[in-house]
């Protein structure tokens, strides 16, 4: 029943007002109902009606995009159609509801803008029209299942640092070919020696052909091996400041692999927790970020807790020649002492090892309070968090392991830099 019949009834009031009398009733309410049916059976039936979807192309988390809806008229008769297309509220769909007159076969497209606000196969809900006579008092309603999804990509803000990043690495590969000498540099060119120069660079044979001094200058190997884990327990699905950490994680994975993949080295990415989530390897890779993103996209932290030893034999099985092993986990120090540092010898054997932990920034805020006693309890405990923090990170550093922490918009750049350093050094 649409508005028109409601509209029809509350006018069936005046006469049975003027004319006050059970007869007056009984033929105002016998018109409406005779026309409420005849109206019925002059209704197009939608049986015929077909409708397809299609999505619009994959998107990263932040960007707009669109799905289209073709409908054809496969019935005989003219169809007066009210739709709507539905969607997940994630997907954020703008306007779903249309109108529109199709004659026998026609067909139409509705366009659906849709502003995602999460990441993910985002799928379309069920696609509802109604068609109506010339009298509009009774409609006929159908429900399709039109089977859907937009892709939605990790956002990847942090791609504004990689150009600054890349510049950096260049420039300071530049400057350490002068200074860097020994294993685990390759060979870059000779040139005439200057004041400051390592005397242990002077290559004797070139500088006796050439008459005077020459120096062999080196460069950060390329080809290296980059294996990034990312913890995807429960401790990655806690919120920290507009996102979650495994969020904050998603991001300084994609730009450490952008950097080191420009680099000219191998990035793999492995997703886990109690079991390997998902794999991503750079190699043969087109647009390794891109290929990332897509693999990344359907995962989410489970509420599990991280089986270390076989993300460690993953790593193993992973690279078996000598690689930075970045671990993306939450520096908590009895999760760290128990779970992660039996097996870090394992992994110390045979690869250098970085431990990357994303700040809380209510830690600082709550640190800050010193209102009434409740406050200053509370900024006691996040003091003491903070301390337990950095007694970890000077606990790793004294057995080897470099360790970066930093807030969720932070850490992409941090990693990014220990990365730079590791490959100037010749520590990569």
């Amino acid at each position: 029943m649409t508005t028109r019949l409601f509209l029809l009834t509350f006018l069936g009031l005046v006469p049975i007002m003027l004319v006050p009398s059970w007869p007056t009733a009984m033929i105002v309410a016998g018109v409406i109902v005779l026309a409420a049916v005849l109206d019925f059976f002059f209704v197009p039936r939608i049986h015929g009606l077909e409708v397809q979807r299609t999505p619009g192309p994959m998107v990263r988390l932040g960007d707009s995009t669109h799905s289209t809806l073709t409908i054809i008229n496969g019935t005989s008769r003219r169809l007066r159609l009210h739709v709507r297309d539905a969607w997940a509220p994630s997907a954020g769909a703008v306007e779903t509801r249309s109108r529109h007159v199709l004659e026998p076969g026609e067909q139409t497209e509705v366009i659906t803008e849709l502003e995602p606000t999460r990441r993910g196969a985002l799928p379309g809900d069920l696609v509802t029209v109604r068609s109506r006579s010339m009298l509009g008092l009774v409609q006929r309603q159908k429900s399709i299942d039109v089977p859907a999804s937009v892709r939605v990509l990790p956002p990847f803000v942090s791609r504004r640092e990689l150009p600054s990043k890349t510049q950096k690495l260049r420039e300071l590969e530049g400057r350490s070919a002068v200074m860097i000498r020994g294993m685990g540099t390759e060979f870059d060119s000779l040139r005439d020696y200057v004041d400051g120069d390592d005397v242990r660079s002077i290559d004797w044979r070139a500088s006796a052909r050439a008459q005077n001094l020459v120096v062999k200058t080196w460069r950060p190997e390329k080809d290296r091996r980059v294996v990034i884990v990312v913890d995807s327990s429960r401790f990655a699905a806690r919120r920290c400041g507009e996102g979650t950490v495994f969020d904050a994680a998603l991001e300084a994975s994609l730009l450490l692999t952008a950097l080191a993949t420009g680099a000219g080295d191998r990035v793999d990415v492995i997703v886990a927790d109690a079991r390997v989530r998902a794999v991503a390897s750079s190699h043969r890779a087109h647009d390794p970020v891109h290929e990332l993103s897509v693999a990344l996209t359907p995962v989410y932290p489970e509420l599990y807790e991280a089986n270390w030893e076989s993300i460690a034999a993953a790593v193993l099985q992973t690279s078996r020649q000598q690689a930075l092993v970045v671990l993306v986990t939450q520096l908590d120090e009895a999760t760290i002492a128990e779970d992660v540092l039996p097996v870090l010898p394992t992994l110390t054997a045979h690869h250098l090892v970085v431990v990357a932990g994303v700040e809380d920034p209510a830690l600082a805020d709550l640190a800050a309070r010193r209102g009434d006693a409740d406050d200053v309890y509370t900024a006691a405990a996040a003091e003491a968090e903070m301390l337990a923090t950095a007694s970890l990170q000077s606990r790793l550093r004294g057995l080897g392991i470099s360790s970066v922490q930093a807030l969720p918009e932070k850490l992409p750049g941090a990693l990014a830099d220990l990365y730079i350093r590791l490959k100037v050094s010749g520590g990569l």
